[in-house]
């Protein structure tokens, strides 16, 4: 059974590049998206809702809260799913605060896409059946 994603990004460009990109090489179904903080913490954490990774955007649309909201809210979830944040804001400072509050990776959009991909990859390959 493929894993799940749940995209939180709210460019729809780079939001449907993103599900395109871990279906095509990653073989990851994503279950739903979202654009605002409430409307991911809403869905992540509806038990009948399956998801094994969170791919989470800092900065959302004007008054839709931020990434960073999410990952406190989800930073007690069960250790079989992953959050990762995928920001235009990567520094160091901002690296250290999302892997405080739980997150399993930061990568940066302008220059660390292909290795977030690499990522889910390894995910996928270590979650299938006989890994």
């Amino acid at each position: 059974m493929a894993l799940k994603a749940f995209v939180v990004e709210d460019n729809p460009s780079i939001r449907q590049g993103l599900v395109d990109a871990l279906a095509d090489l990653a073989g990851i179904d994503t279950s739903g998206t979202a654009t605002t903080e409430q409307g991911a913490v809403a869905w992540l954490t509806e038990p009948a809702n399956r998801w094994d990774l969170a791919i989470v955007d800092l900065v959302l649309v004007p008054g839709g809260g931020s990434g960073f909201g999410v990952l406190r809210a989800l930073k007690d979830r069960p250790p079989n799913r992953k959050m990762v944040v995928l920001t235009g804001s990567a520094s160091p400072d901002v690296r250290k605060q999302c892997l405080a509050l739980g997150c399993d990776g930061v990568f940066d959009k302008a220059m660390e896409t292909e290795a977030l991909i690499d990522y889910c990859i390894a995910l996928a390959r270590a979650q299938a059946p006989g890994a």
